[in-house]
């Protein structure tokens, strides 16, 4: 039997909104979405595939909308904010999550891989086997990516090492620390979705019962927290990391490393800034695309 046409919908829109309109897609439509960005127009263009027609009809399209008002309405420039829903053949949407994830290697350390691929790790390398999902994570990001090396570069061997991962999205960073060692590794994550797409993925890399995952809302957790982590990593916006700082910062041990990402270029400054007050000291930081990440240490005289 033939297989019937797909819907592909995009949003072209600008870098500044292209995480809500991901995280938008992945509230409305059961497949992840796939960012281009176009280097000379600046423009970005996020875009999903509905496999099934149900998937996109009126009400969607106009939750679509209600949602880029909602995000407009928040301050984040969305550029032109169009919608494009186009009829595409069942065989050329079945391969495009190939052509767009592809493994990557962090060091020699760590190998994240989609399952459909062949690629052998080398001598020592931890795999992480990850798909696209409903959640945000598969190490293409540049925030994501910095998180995994900055586990990778942290990593001691023969140490004890906890990891806190705040907002796991698809669950790679606590999954990856589990692979490379650390102990014990917590995550938590406020969207439920993200939570059940966490687990599945911790199964399939038989690490389940190696972290501790949960849902938890960040804004809600105690101010101080009895358990200190060596590693924390906040994958988050830029607003709840400065909102929640002290949240953040009661739960890393005083020898610990700080790991921020998730913050436009043009936004960094009053991240570092913010931290730099509360007694952390920027000892790297990385600059891909409009993106900034950045690790911190806790000064000597904090």
């Amino acid at each position: 039997m033939k297989a019937k046409n797909l819907w592909r919908i995009s949003i072209v829109t600008g870098a500044e909104a292209e995480e809500a309109i991901v995280e938008l897609f992945g509230r409305l439509f059961p497949q992840s979405a796939s960012v281009w960005a176009n280097a000379e127009t600046k423009a970005t263009i996020v875009t999903v595939y509905c496999t099934r027609q149900t998937d996109w009809n009126a009400a969607k399209r106009d939750a679509l909308k209600q949602g880029l008002e909602t995000i407009r309405a928040c301050g984040l420039d969305i550029d032109l904010g169009r919608i494009e829903a186009k009829s595409i053949r069942h065989e050329d949407w079945a391969e495009s999550w190939k052509r767009h994830f592809k493994p990557i290697s962090i060091g020699s350390r760590l190998l994240i891989k989609p399952s459909w691929s062949r690629r052998k790790p080398v001598a020592g390398q931890a795999v992480v086997v990850l798909d696209p999902g409903l959640s945000f994570g598969t190490g293409q990001h540049a925030t994501t990516s910095f998180c995994l090396r900055e586990l990778t570069r942290n990593r001691r061997a023969q140490q004890s090492q906890a990891l806190l991962d705040i907002g796991t999205g698809s669950g790679i960073l606590a999954i990856s620390a589990a692979k490379l060692g650390y102990a014990p590794v917590e995550a938590f994550d406020f969207d439920p979705d993200a939570v059940v797409c966490a687990k599945v993925n911790t199964r399939r890399n038989r690490v389940e019962s190696r972290i501790q995952l949960h849902r938890g809302d960040l804004t809600k957790l105690p101010l101080k927290s009895t358990r200190r982590f060596d590693i924390v990593c906040a994958n988050l916006i830029c607003d709840l990391l400065l909102a929640e700082r002290q949240r953040i910062l009661n739960r890393l041990k005083p020898d610990g490393v700080l790991v921020l990402a998730g913050i436009l270029q043009t936004q960094f400054a009053q991240v570092q800034s913010a931290y730099e007050k509360a007694g952390m000291k920027l000892i790297r930081s990385r600059v891909e695309k409009e993106w900034e990440s950045s690790a911190f240490i806790q000064t000597r005289d904090a």
